[in-house]
């Protein structure tokens, strides 16, 4: 960050001078705005006008991890000769949330205060379309626009067969060929991002923190070279507020090798809007689009119209969902166990009568 960057550059605006004001006032001490660029086990590095600040994080007792500041968020900084401390994080106006790593299913905030969220492909091998889709359930649910970025297009594998399929599995979404040793694409891509705060997601492989140097004009971050299974090493190790030289913020995430859904609004239906369309065209509400008359579902898989690849990564996905759904929401659990209750009468029933038994006895 350098020292030229003012506070409008980083996305400042009336909106959050608001916030800050009426937190500030019912706050005992005085406050001064500034965006966490880089969040370091319980230190950040909070970028303010007199420059970036190492601070501490004293919020109020009980406050939630997923309240707690995240690269992106704007907060409340109480100087002091003793050391800064942040007070306040302001509210998010977007956040890319993923589950936490392993079994644990509470919120991790990857990033906040997002206008775009950037999915790095890597264009020198065949693509994994769900993969991309499953990035995208994400991206649409931080409440950003999602971009895909087709990288190293000097290198492309089937270039125009392969942007295709990506445009097919991205509806509404914007889909971008860039290569950050040609240059091809990237003035395109500096002017879409020009602005805004863009977080960038993908995985590793995908040559984000090459195509970070190049956005950013300088060399900001490591460069390893790619394996020869086409897969990359993690040379990105902490989320940080990163300025570009097209204007504009980059928040560059480490590189992942899966990510989990958190929580699930209508990620997955502005993912497969196709899909969910054909689901409510149905003829019964509760269609389980298998063998059922009047299944638009089927139809379409029988024409063609719906590619079957796509149509089981919307299953994967809605799957997944509707867990996540059932952990948080009475109403939903209760429906889910009804639900779960008559398909194992409906698989009992099957079987007694592939037995030769009258199922209904």
């Amino acid at each position: 960050m350098n020292e030229t960057t003012t506070l409008t550059d980083l996305g400042w605006d009336a909106g959050s001078a608001a916030a800050l004001d009426e937190a500030a006032s019912v706050a005992p001490f005085v406050l001064e705005p500034g965006r966490v660029g880089r969040v370091d086990r319980g230190r950040v590095t909070v970028h303010t006008a007199a420059g970036a600040l190492p601070a501490l994080v004293r919020l109020p007792a009980g406050t939630e991890l997923e309240d707690q500041p995240t690269t992106g968020d704007w907060v409340g900084l109480e100087r002091r000769p003793d050391g800064d401390v942040v007070r306040v994080v302001l509210p998010r106006r977007t956040s890319i949330v993923r589950k936490a790593a392993g079994e644990r299913s509470d919120a991790q905030v990857m990033a906040a205060n997002l206008d775009h969220v950037l999915v790095a492909v890597p264009f020198e091998t065949k693509v994994n379309l769900s993969t991309i889709e499953r990035y995208l359930v994400v991206a649409w649910e931080s409440g950003a626009q999602p971009i895909v970025v087709l990288t190293k297009a000097d290198l492309a594998f089937d270039p125009d067969e392969t942007r295709a399929e990506v445009e097919a599995a991205a509806p509404g979404a914007g889909v971008l060929v860039v290569s950050a040793e040609t240059g091809e694409g990237v003035d395109v891509l500096a002017a879409t991002l020009a602005g805004g705060t863009t977080a960038l997601i993908g995985q590793s492989g995908a040559g984000k923190s090459t195509l970070v140097n190049v956005l950013a004009g300088q060399p900001v971050q490591a460069v390893s070279d790619t394996r020869q299974d086409g897969k990359g090493r993690h040379t990105t190790t902490a989320r940080e507020l990163i300025p570009l030289a097209g204007g504009g913020v980059l928040i560059d995430t480490p590189g992942l090798r899966s990510i989990g859904l958190h929580e699930d609004g209508e990620g997955v239906a502005l993912t497969f809007p196709d899909v969910e369309e054909l689901v409510v065209s149905c003829r019964f509400a509760d269609c389980g689009h298998e063998s059922e008359p009047g299944c638009a579902v089927q139809a379409a898989l029988a024409s063609g119209d719906l590619d079957e690849r796509r149509w089981h990564s919307w299953q994967k996905l809605q799957r997944e969902a509707e867990w996540i759904a059932m952990r948080t929401d009475p109403v939903a659990r209760a429906a889910a166990r009804k639900r779960w209750a008559a398909m194992g009468r409906v698989g009992r029933a099957r079987a007694a009568f592939k037995r030769g038994q009258d199922p209904f006895a």
